[in-house]
């Protein structure tokens, strides 16, 4: 069993460091969690058909509407440009 004393002066501020650390680790495991599920869902929503195709080339601007990132048409597969 875990003997922990709070009102010991010795320990304190090592057991409230201590605790400090576990909250932090356990946030970090949450926000890695939450990542992943995002990204798996929006995997199978693009394999269900459920999501567009993301168009990663064009940036859609306030005021410009939709521009092209390198001013120029898009490449459909860029390892076959010479």
């Amino acid at each position: 069993m875990v003997d922990m004393d709070l009102g010991d002066p010795t320990t304190f501020w090592l057991t409230v460091t201590n605790i400090a650390l576990a909250a932090v680790t356990l946030l970090c495991f949450v926000a890695v969690g939450w990542g992943a599920v995002v990204a798996v869902l929006a995997r199978l929503r693009r394999r269900w058909g459920l999501a567009p195709e993301p168009d990663d080339h064009a940036f859609a601007t306030p005021g410009l509407g939709l521009t092209m990132a390198d001013g120029g048409r898009k490449v459909k597969d860029r390892t076959k440009v010479s």
